[in-house]
């Protein structure tokens, strides 16, 4: 935990003195000095600063100039002011050119001085607090910028990959119908592929057999082919099938599962 740290300045000892006593009893770090130059020195040279207690008539440089300087150069430091003076105007003046904190009259009361620098130092620590949350948040949403900015490039690149898959997947079916021969596609037992010419030679209705299992949307003697595919092509076979002769090739896809057959289909002659 930080030391708290409080500079006193008051060009009259005995003022510091009485200071340093009220604060014995509490664990905070008493400085102290005489003059408001020596008094911006000692700042200067010590780590953080919570709290200055000014005098307000001072030779030289004068309360309210102190407190403007301690403002400008460590604007977190909390800024209490003494003063005996009267001049209601004076003590307005301070507490706006200084930012003042506190003003409180001479002579003081202890434990009203004890308890309002037990107040500033809860303000010192509150405002830390929120700053340290704002950088926090700052972070966090720095952070989720660039990931928001990540992963749009991720969807962006994906959508482009898909964008290319599409249309590698629509040429291919594209060519898929062009081909002057027949191609079935079985998955699972599953009627999952059949090309124009495929169903041409079958007399197919594609809506209605893709989706079916084989053994219902196929001819019974493509039936008993796909029965005999082993983990290698069955080699060519012809068939007649719906009145037409056809030279037939079955090859089993490995990689495909539930195990996968092609089937190839060619006019042998005229149908």
């Amino acid at each position: 935990m930080n030391q708290t740290r409080i500079v006193c300045v008051d060009d009259e000892r005995n003022v510091l003195r009485s200071l340093e006593r009220i604060f014995m009893d509490d664990d905070y770090e008493i400085l102290s000095a005489g003059s408001g130059e020596e008094g911006l020195r000692l700042l200067a040279e010590t780590p953080q600063v919570q709290v200055v207690i000014s005098d307000y008539r001072m030779p030289g440089m004068n309360g309210v100039e102190f407190l403007r300087e301690v403002f400008s150069r460590h604007p977190d430091t909390i800024r209490i002011v003494l003063s005996g003076y009267a001049d209601t105007a004076s003590v307005v003046a301070a507490i706006n050119e200084g930012k003042i904190y506190k003003f409180i009259p001479k002579p003081w009361n202890d434990d009203e001085l004890r308890m309002t620098v037990a107040t500033a130092l809860e303000h010192f620590a509150s405002r830390r607090k929120n700053v340290q949350l704002t950088e926090e948040l700052r972070l966090r949403n720095e952070e989720l910028r660039e990931l928001n900015a990540n992963l749009e490039a991720l969807v962006q690149e994906r959508t482009r990959e898909l964008q290319q898959q599409n249309r590698e997947l629509w040429h291919a079916r594209n060519v898929l119908e062009q081909l002057p021969y027949g191609v079935l596609g079985v998955s699972g037992g599953i009627l999952v592929q059949a090309n124009h010419e495929a169903s041409l030679l079958l007399g197919l209705d594609r809506a209605a057999a893709l989706g079916r299992p084989a053994e219902e949307a196929l001819p019974q003697e493509l039936v008993g082919l796909l029965g005999c595919i082993s983990a290698c092509s069955c080699g060519y076979q012809t068939l007649s099938v719906a009145g037409c002769e056809l030279t037939v090739k079955g090859l089993a896809m490995r990689e495909d599962a539930p195990a996968g057959i092609v089937l190839t289909l060619m006019r042998k002659g005229i149908c």
